[in-house]
C-alpha cells in the first residue's frame, strides 16, 4: 500500500515536472527551434491539423525556421496559419518552402519572457508541492484504515518530502537554464 502511494506520487511529481519542462520549450528565445510551431493548426481539406502533418518543418540555421510542405498548394494556407496564431513570427513564401525568419528580442521582451518563464515555474512548484499534500493525506488516512504502521508512515512521509525537494530542484534547473538562454543576446 505504501510503495503504491509513493509510486503515484513519484509519477505525478513528474508529470508536474514535464509540463513545466514543455512550457518553457515553447518560450522563444531569439533561436530556433521547431517546437515555436508546435501548437500551430493548418487547415486541410477542410480540417485542422498539427503544422508537422502537412510538411516537414526544419531549423534551417540559428534564426530560420523552414517549413517544406508534402503539397505544393499547401504553402498559402500554412504561411496564413502561422500569421494567425499570433506568435511574433512573419513567415516567407520562398519557391516550394516557407521560410520563418526569427526576430532579435528586445531587453523588454527578454525580461517579459524570463517572468513567463518564472510563472510557469512557479505553478510547476506549487502542482508538486499539491501532489506531496495529497500523498500525506492519503498515507495518514491508509494509517487510520489500518493498513500499515506509524513508522511506516513517518518513512513515507519523509520519502515523499525527498521526492518533493527532487522535483522542486528539477523545475529550478530548468528555470535557472532557460532563463540564461533568454538574456543570451
Amino acid at each position: 500500500m505504501v510503495d503504491t502511494i509513493l509510486k503515484e506520487t513519484r509519477d505525478k511529481m513528474h508529470k508536474a515536472t514535464e509540463v513545466v519542462r514543455q512550457e518553457l520549450v515553447k518560450i522563444r528565445t531569439g533561436k530556433a527551434t521547431t517546437a515555436l510551431l508546435d501548437g500551430i493548426k493548418v487547415e486541410y481539406y477542410g480540417t485542422l491539423v498539427p503544422l508537422s502533418q502537412v510538411g516537414n518543418v526544419s531549423v534551417a540555421d540559428i534564426h530560420t525556421l523552414t517549413v517544406q510542405p508534402w503539397e505544393k498548394q499547401m504553402l498559402e494556407p500554412i504561411q496564413k496559419a502561422i500569421q494567425a496564431a499570433n506568435v511574433g513570427l512573419n513567415p516567407i513564401k520562398d519557391a516550394d518552402i516557407v521560410r520563418i525568419p526569427i526576430p532579435p528580442l528586445n531587453e523588454e521582451r527578454r525580461r517579459e519572457l524570463v517572468k513567463l518563464a518564472k510563472k510557469f515555474g512557479e505553478e510547476g512548484k506549487v502542482a508538486v508541492r499539491n501532489v506531496r499534500r495529497d500523498a500525506i493525506e492519503h498515507l495518514k488516512k491508509s494509517e487510520k484504515a489500518e493498513h500499515f504502521s506509524e513508522d511506516e508512515r513517518k518513512r513515507a512521509e519523509t520519502e515523499t518530502q525527498k521526492m518533493t525537494d527532487k522535483h522542486i530542484k528539477d523545475i529550478d534547473a530548468l528555470l535557472t537554464l532557460k532563463e540564461k538562454e533568454i538574456m543570451e543576446v
